[in-house]
């Protein structure tokens, strides 16, 4: 027996019973006892069809014969695959046998085989009962703070929003009815004519086979028995297609398949693809809109408005036809329709473009918090804390500020275009209409006045239209492409122009722009894709090459009094890393750690003019176990005494290890334990490494955790903990509402002594390590950090409202700690990110205020009162305000608690001789400790007032894990020393030279001299 034959009488073996006998089908047959039963089912099964087509009055006998008149559209090369090696002389006897009562003696039906066939293609059907309670893979909708729709969350072939058929209008359903099934309402999950007329007319008319599937089998087809086109899946169709229209009515299986189908642009469902093509909800579609989307499901692609708009037209004529014909509109309904434009929005319109590390943390979050397994299982409304605008410039900020530092540096590299457009503006001017015929030749002068003047004599002379601009080919790709590093904010230009006249590029509107090609200069080639960013002025319009750094970066804008994470990057882009390494990883923090250690100092009762020396220390091993330490300055020399809010707002490490030493605790161990409580309680840490550069910041930290840290400092102790996720809601019932929860005050510190730290962070930005935000810091306090070798590279800070934190770095997942190179500090490459992220804030909502004064639980506690800035010295005006903590009712001073006066005294340098070695980093100009000038005048200028053009951060930390013994790429040196630790003068104009002047110079040194802190040695 023919091998199609064989297929397809046992396909006749389905329809027969799913029409015959739909309550009894049968799943199993036996090849040596069945044969008759399954000869008498094909039988009733074809008498059945006979009878169905009589009440159309349809001959069928006929429809076949026409069909079979031409062997070769059956067996020929043009006839459908599912029919080729079908034997149409086999086809007609066995059609008589089984419908026309005749018994051939040539007979080709083998029942054995055909059971056979039957029975493997039954084997293990799905349930019906599985499509009854199934559950539709869903998009959930992200909101964003402002309630607006920011992100969508799916599945692969899960981008639906799941609406209740009865959200959805009659007129939707109707127009779907109309174009894929007008007998939905009749039939019982299988239309016995349209099987038959689809086979017949892939018999009659070679070409594209058509199904004759109903709403019904389609639902089995999408959502249970899958898309194969084999007979195998045919028959499970339609086996559970019929016993699916005995478990549910008909609305139940229409709102399946509304939800279940196709409709282009990526949308799944009727709810998502309303949403995606017009920009509103299922209920609002207008006639047209609803037989546009009702004649995709035929083909999404080949009818695709975006693509192919004249097909569209033409399948959305074919729907208004057909439900006109089964009077669900009127002709001057389906007239008005007609006319009408497509209305579709831009694809673009629903595209999300940033946000992608957010969206995921919100993801975890609801599986956390709302004990969600998964967005995808249905259609949730997800409320979030994201602020759209500020999240947008947040990751241009960090992006921009990666890419800067990489040009700055000399290793940003050129590794080729982001993707090539060639092919698909050949396919754009291929698919191009004719072009316009050629304009008529300008007139002569002469007909040019003749034509004005009878244009002033016909004054009511109609206007000729003006032709519609046609975009060219390149513009129109350019519009159309889906970039694969979708998030990057840098704008994608197409090259349209290389050579020896320059390098121009078209950009998304058109224009047209000179490109600086940078490092790719002599690489690109004709239509490759490149980002650039535009430089608009006077003259023609410029562009500069943005190369995709290599270095890594993350940042984060989190609410103080809130904790909700407004903004968030965990990385350059999305797409190249998934890695959110706001959350999900650790680096060294470097000295954005030391505000710990000054709190602690604060809370012990030292005040913020307590003088500490800027000197060498060692450290004896932490109960006798381990080595000592040694710390040093970034700069690897020392200032002689200085403030402990200088040594803060100038990042020295000397200082830091020295309030270890009798400044916190009497014991240095002690003192590093209440560092380490302080961490554990503010939550930066679940443990704490007790090992001395742990105040240095050598133990690597989440930046999450930091930032709820400084939020805790501009709170005066108050930490919040970070979230982004808001609430949850599902058919507009809440299943899940964040807590109002207030900050939780960290106990062991404070409040005055968080304030007092508060104002020290905040000379930090006016003068000290991050002076760059000098312009700002009326209203951001922050403290940079940078951990060994320049491995990292940080900021965080605060205004009142928000703490940004800034993270630059190599990833390190190799097991190798590649350096930022020499002087890229914190200072240097997180801090301008951080202004612009600011800046960002405050031009999207977020209030710009001066930083507050103290609480009135603090202020009742402070005393303000005037001091020299440099010595920390009490006078009796004009000098900086300096706050104090009170301790019953009077100020403590502190200024000589590790320092003795007599000691200061006997070690004043002469002012006669001009020694001003003690002036911290050379920077003799302002003074020496007590602020003389040179000649014997006292200083009157405020030191506070000078920026400082480079950083002197955290160097020296600890290694706890042995990282450093991977070879790094650029063996660096400190500053002042080289990489043996031998002395090399900084020379003038380094990035090294803290006060813009550094020339070497002879230095006068006293023999008897005590501090032991010359940087020289």
């Amino acid at each position: 027996m023919n091998t199609i034959l064989i297929k397809l009488f046992a396909t006749a073996l389905t329809l027969s019973q799913v029409t015959t006998r739909p309550d009894a089908v049968r799943t199993q047959f036996d090849p040596a006892k069945d044969g008759g039963q399954v000869v008498a089912i094909l039988r009733d099964g074809c008498a059945h069809m006979r009878k169905s087509f009589d009440i159309e009055d349809i001959n069928l006998d006929e429809l076949i014969s026409t069909a079979m008149e031409d062997p070769s559209a059956v067996a020929g090369d043009n006839a459908p695959k599912i029919l080729h090696g079908l034997d149409i002389a086999e086809l007609n006897t066995s059609y008589k046998q089984f419908c026309k009562g005749e018994n051939p003696a040539n007979s080709p039906f083998e029942a054995a085989a055909v059971i056979a066939f039957y029975n493997n293609a039954v084997k293990d059907l799905p349930s019906a009962e599985a499509l009854r309670d199934i559950k539709l893979p869903s998009a959930s909708v992200i909101l964003d703070a402002a309630g607006k729709p920011y992100s969508e969350t799916f599945e692969t072939h899960g981008r639906r929003l799941v609406v209740p058929i009865e959200g959805v209008p009659d007129l939707v359903q109707k127009a779907f009815v109309a174009a894929e099934d007008k007998r939905f309402y009749q039939h019982h999950g299988i239309d016995e004519r349209g099987v038959i007329r689809a086979f017949v007319g892939n018999l009659a008319s070679p070409g594209r086979p058509a199904g004759g599937s109903t709403i019904t089998q389609q639902v089995v087809k999408n959502l249970s028995v899958g898309d194969d086109v084999t007979y195998e899946r045919k028959i499970r169709e339609m086996i559970v297609a019929s016993r699916l229209e005995r478990l549910q009515t008909k609305p139940q299986i229409l709102g399946l398949y509304l939800n279940g189908i196709y409709l282009g642009r990526g949308a799944y469902g009727i709810e998502m693809a309303a949403r995606s093509w017009f920009g509103k909800s299922v209920g609002a579609l207008t006639l047209p809109e609803a037989a546009l989307l009702a004649g995709l499901p035929k083909g999404p692609n080949y009818y695709s408005p975006d693509k192919y708009p004249e097909r569209a037209r033409e399948r959305r004529a074919y729907v208004l036809s057909r439900m006109k014909e089964e009077g669900t509109i009127t002709e001057a309904q389906m007239n008005a329709a007609l006319a009408s434009d497509l209305g579709i929005k831009p694809p673009d319109a629903a595209r999300q473009d940033s946000g992608f590390y957010l969206v995921d943390h919100v993801a975890r979050e609801t599986r956390t918090f709302a004990g969600l397994e998964t967005l995808t299982n249905a259609s949730y409304t997800v409320r979030a804390t994201v602020n759209a605008g500020l999240q947008s410039a947040l990751e241009a900020a960090l992006q921009e500020g990666l890419a800067a530092y990489e040009r700055g540096t000399g290793r940003a590299r050129y590794e080729g275009p982001e993707l090539n457009l060639s092919e698909a503006i050949k396919r754009i001017e291929a698919a191009a209409p004719a072009p316009e015929p050629a304009a008529e030749p300008a007139p002569a002068p002469e007909a040019k006045k003749g034509a004005k003047t009878a244009k002033g004599t016909d004054k009511g002379a109609a206007k000729a239209p003006a032709k519609p601009t046609i975009q060219p080919a390149w513009q129109r790709a350019l519009a159309s492409t889906r970039p694969p590093l979708y998030d990057v904010r840098w704008p994608l230009a197409v090259v349209l122009q290389t050579g020896k006249n320059g390098t121009k590029v078209g950009l998304p509107d058109g224009r047209v722009a000179s490109l600086e090609p940078g490092p790719a200069r002599g690489k690109l080639q004709l239509y490759d894709a490149v980002r650039v960013r535009l430089r608009e002025g006077k003259g023609s319009l410029r562009a500069e090459l943005r190369v995709r750094p290599t270095v890594q970066g993350a940042a984060i804008v989190l609410e103080n009094r809130t904790g909700k994470i407004l903004a968030m990057s965990g990385g350059f882009s999305y797409p190249l890393s998934q890695l959110n390494r706001v959350t999900q990883a650790v680096r060294q923090p470097g000295s954005t750690l030391k505000p710990l250690t000054y709190l602690a100092a604060l809370n012990a009762g030292l005040q913020p003019n307590t003088l500490v020396m800027d000197s060498a220390v060692t450290l004896p091993p932490i109960g006798g176990v381990g080595d000592s330490w040694s710390p040093k300055n970034y700069d690897g020399g020392g200032s002689g005494a200085t403030t402990i809010r200088r040594g803060l707002e100038f990042s020295k490490n000397l200082v830091t290890a020295r309030l270890l030493q009798g400044g916190i605790a009497t014991k240095a161990p002690d003192s590093l334990q209440r560092v380490c409580d302080i961490a554990l309680e503010a939550q930066l840490y679940a443990e704490c490494e007790r090992y001395y550069p742990f105040v240095l910041g050598a133990q690597p930290v989440r930046m999450i955790d930091l930032a709820s840290f400084y939020a805790a400092i501009a709170n005066e102790g108050a930490r919040p903990s970070a979230y982004a996720l808001e609430a949850v809601e599902r058919d507009g019932k809440p299943l899940y509402r964040h807590p109002d929860k207030a900050p939780v005050r960290i106990g062991s510190a404070d409040r005055v002594a968080f304030y007092q730290l508060k104002t020290m962070l905040q000379g930090v930005t006016q003068h000290g390590t991050a002076a760059a935000l000098s312009g700002i810091s009326a209203y951001v306090a922050g403290k940079t950090g940078t951990s060994e070798n320049e491995n990292d590279a940080w900021f965080a800070g605060f205004s009142n409202e928000i703490t940004v934190v800034v993270w630059a770095g190599y990833d390190n997942a190799d097991g190798v700690r590649r350096t930022l190179g020499r002087g890229q500090t914190g200072g240097h490459v997180s801090v301008p990110i951080a202004r612009a992220i600011f800046q960002a804030a405050w031009a999207n909502g977020v209030a710009r205020t001066p930083l507050a004064p103290p609480s009135p639980e603090a202020k009742a506690l402070i005393a303000d009162l005037p001091i020299e800035p440099r010595s920390g010295q009490r006078v009796a005006g004009g000098g900086f305000i300096e706050h104090f903590r009170l301790k019953g009712g009077q100020v403590a001073d502190t200024q000589y608690a590790l320092v003795p006066r007599d000691t200061l005294y006997a070690m004043r340098p002469d002012a006669e001789d001009g020694d001003y070695a003690n002036a911290e980093d050379g920077a003799d100009v302002a003074g020496d400790l007590f602020g003389n000038l040179p000649g014997g005048r006292r200083s009157t200028e405020d030191p506070f007032a000078q920026r400082r053009s480079a950083e002197t951060d955290s160097g020296r930390t600890a290694d706890p894990w042995g990282l450093r013994r991977h070879r790094r790429e650029e063996p660096q040196a400190w500053p002042g020393r080289d990489r043996y630790g031998q002395v090399n003068p900084v020379p003038f104009g380094s990035p090294f030279d803290d006060e813009g002047d550094t020339r070497t110079r002879q230095r006068r040194r006293d023999p008897d001299y005590l501090f032991g802190d010359d940087p020289g040695y």
